[in-house]
């Protein structure tokens, strides 16, 4: 089984900054692309951020120049350096992962549970 951990949410002032943090465990064979996605009250869940498993990362224009992804490979974790940060940015914040488990032979993309990132004015 694999399991996805999220930490690091929680309330900021606008231009503060704030860092997210999710670990997968469990049987992992390999892990290709990890990705932030968040989801505002009353919009669809949009994509923030997400790096490659040879590290190629890639933002949505709202972000790019305040928020930085990075992964961990040795610990199966992905990052979200948020700064800056805007009462826009106020969301839930999900962690994405797309792994092979051990004795599969496909991928499979979990998600996690979610956290609550909120930017008062």
């Amino acid at each position: 089984q694999v399991q996805l951990v999220e930490s690091g949410g929680g309330l900021v002032q606008a231009g503060g900054s704030l860092r997210l943090s999710c670990a997968a465990s469990g049987s992992i064979f390999s892990i290709n692309t990890m990705a932030w996605y968040r989801q505002a009250p009353g919009k669809q869940r949009e994509l923030v951020a997400s790096i490659t498993g040879a590290g190629i990362t890639n933002y949505r224009d709202s972000v790019k120049g305040r928020f930085t992804i990075s992964r961990d490979n040795a610990e199966n974790t992905v990052y979200l350096q948020m700064s800056s940060l805007k009462p826009e940015d106020t969301a839930v914040y999900y962690c994405y992962v797309n792994l092979r488990p051990m004795q599969s032979t496909y991928n499979i993309a979990f998600w996690g549970k979610g956290t609550l990132v909120t930017v008062s004015s």
